[in-house]
Parts: structure tokens; sequence; C-alpha cells
């Protein structure tokens, strides 16, 4: 199972040191921590530091004048990247009670981020939980589920971002990630679709398609269906992937499609070329003849299917004539051969239905009757799947 790439980083909140009050603190520490407050005011953090140790040195603090120099300590020790200090010194700013409703949830965020670039995970997820409890905020359920899950805590990370509806991209990206570690396959397929159908790209569709072509129970007669959908989303590349898609629309009874898929191959320099030229030519050669035969044979091959309830032959020939142009004709075929008992694969008729009415700019029926379609052979899946590719095309 290949993995998906995923990003997320920690908040870092600018907090900058209270204003000295020459009348909220003694002379012997006044002087220094304004010294130290200019000095981090300049960027020169470390030197702040230093500063503040002769304030330090000062006996018999109050509460007040603690306050302030641990609040001038935090934001320079932070700037500093001096994780051990600044943690220390906002966990005694934030304890002290003196900070103001609007600042005291910021602080809090900031320590968290600070555990959280510092390593010791444990306390930041005990940060977080704590700013979280002041109010909802994303950027820190993002961080939560980023700690659990570098952490190895990978059942509360799914946990966070399915209770949190995260839906970015990044949180999807990584609840799928976490549910391979799990082999939780079914989760993943699953959050894999809602990448596919919010954020198309041709990396989920192509692991997307992998998965339920190699689906147990998936029937081998749904080849071509999850080749049109490659098709749809840009994933055919290989001159092998054209021919056997044409080839498998020509054993179908649809050489229309075949030849358009061939001509799509000759206009991307894929088919054509190299040592096997001829042979796709051979190929086109015969889409060609079987097009222009089918056209002849149409009427006699019609009344032959319907005499003999053939209604996936009346099928297979409706979705021929919706690709050649016929669309009305074509789409009342398929959907009288919908109808009729005598489907050996009534599903897939229904899927092939849903197909060529959304190739014939049928948006709304293509996706009333895709819902329909039901089964475990793989037909649903691609119906589930032909609705994003709808709702949301690549």
């Amino acid at each position: 199972m290949a993995a998906i790439g995923f990003t997320a980083a920690a908040p870092i909140v600018g907090l900058s040191p209270v204003a000295y009050a020459a009348d909220a603190v003694r002379a012997e520490i006044g002087k220094p921590l304004q010294e130290a407050q200019k000095l981090a005011q300049a960027g020169k953090n470390k030197e702040a530091l230093a500063k503040l140790k002769e304030a330090d040195a000062v006996g018999g603090k109050t509460p007040n004048e603690i306050y302030m120099i641990e609040r001038t300590r935090a934001s320079a020790a932070a700037a500093a990247g001096d994780n051990d200090a600044a943690a220390k010194a906002f966990e005694a700013v934030i304890n002290s009670g003196k900070l103001s409703p609007a600042e005291a949830p910021k602080f809090t965020q900031a320590l968290a981020g600070i555990y959280y670039r510092a390593k010791d995970y444990p306390k930041a997820i005990i940060w977080i939980q704590r700013s979280l409890k002041d109010g909802d905020n994303p950027q820190m359920h993002e961080l939560l589920v980023q700690t659990y899950y570098i952490s190895g805590k990978y059942a509360e990370a799914a946990k966070e971002l399915q209770s949190s509806h995260a839906n970015s991209e990044g949180s999807l990206q990584m609840l799928a990630n976490i549910q391979l570690k799990q082999n939780d396959k079914a989760g993943y397929v699953q959050t894999l679709e809602k990448l596919a159908g919010s954020y198309p790209k041709t990396s989920y569709w192509a692991d997307l398609l992998n998965r339920v072509s190699g689906k147990p129970g998936f029937s081998g007669t749904l080849s071509l269906d999850v080749l049109r959908l490659r098709l749809a989303n840009g994933l055919l590349a290989k001159p092998g992937e054209y021919m056997e898609m044409s080839q498998l629309a020509l054993q179908a009874g649809n050489p229309a499609e075949a030849l358009k898929v061939i001509d799509q191959g000759y206009k991307k320099n894929v088919l054509g070329v190299g040592s096997d030229a001829a042979r796709h030519q051979r190929l086109k050669d015969l889409a060609v003849k079987t097009a222009a035969d089918s056209e002849k044979t149409a009427a006699a091959q019609e009344a032959e299917l319907t005499k003999n309830k053939d209604a996936d032959g009346l099928s297979n020939l409706g979705f021929g004539m919706v690709t050649a142009g016929k669309v009305d004709k074509g789409l009342d075929l398929m959907t009288k051969a919908a109808k009729m008992d005598e489907a050996k694969h009534p599903e897939e008729l229904k899927l092939h239905l849903g197909i060529a009415q959304a190739q014939a700019g049928k948006k709304a029926a293509a996706l009333a009757t895709l819902k329909t379609v039901k089964g475990t052979d793989g037909a649903a899946d691609l119906a589930r799947y032909w609705t994003l590719q709808i709702n949301h095309p690549m």
C-alpha cells in the first residue's frame, strides 16, 4: 500500500513582553527588566535572557514582579529558540492568573507549539487539549492530530480526525495514512473516495481504480468500465492501455467507442508510432470497418435481439449508438433493456445506462440512474466512482 503525502505544522504565535511600568516593580528589578525588554525588541534575545538573570537574583519578589520577569523571558526565550526556558516561562505566565481573557488562549497555544517543536509530545498534547477547552480552533485540532500521529497514537489521531469532521485535503491524507498503518483497507478506500471526489488528482484516481479492480469478487466483465473511468480521468498513457480498451470496446459491440479511443491515442502520439505502428493501424482499420458494418446491420440486429429478449445485447447495441451520436435512440434501447427481467447482468446494465447518460450530457439522469446500481461485483463501486467523476471532473 502506498502512503499519501501530507504536511502539518505547529502554530507560532507572536507574543510581546508586557510594557515596563516603573511604579509596578522595584528599581533593582525594573532596571534590568527594562534593559532586557529593549534588547529583546532589538532582536538580541540571548542578551535579553542574560540580563534577566540580574532581576532573578533579587530576593523577595512580588507576584507582579515575577509575572513581568517571566513574561519578558517567555517572549525572548521563544524568539531565541530556547524551548526549555520558554516552556517554563510560559507555564509561569499562564499559571499567574494575570493574563487577560483575550491573551490566555494565545499563550496556551504558543506553549503547545513550543512543546511540539521540542518534541515533548506528551506535554504538547496536554496543552493542546487545554487550549481546545478554551474554544474550538482548527489549527490546534490539526496540531493535535499531527502530534498523535508522530507519537504513534494512530487510533487517537483517527478518532480526532473523524470527530472533528475534518475535510481538508491534508486532514484526509493524514487519515488515509493512519488507515494504511492500521491495515484498515475499507476505511482507506472510503477516505480515498473523499479525496478523489473533493480534490480530484490522477494519483487518487489511479489508486482507487487499482483497488476496485483487485477487490475480491470483482467481475471481469467490468474491465472495460474501469478503463472508461481511467480514460475520463486522463490515466491512459501506454500504447497497450489504448489497445486493450479499444479491443474490449470492439468485443462489447461498440466500434464507435473503440475508434474514439484509438483516435485519442493517435492525437497524443501514443499510437501510430514506434515498432508497433503497423499493428495500431490494423486495429484502427478494423474499428473503422466494424463501425461501418454495425451501421448497416443495426436495424436487423435490434430486431433479432428484441425477438430473443436479449437485454444485455440490446444494452450493448444502445451504448454503441450513443457513442456513435444516435443518443436518443441508443438511450431508449438501453432504458428498455435495463427494465427487462431477462438481463443476465442487471446491475451492469444500469451502470452502462448511467455512463451513457453522462457521456450524452444528461447529468441529472445519469446521477439518478447510477444511484440505483447495487451488488458486490464492483458495479456499485464503479457507479459511485462515476458519480464522483461527474460531480468533480479532473
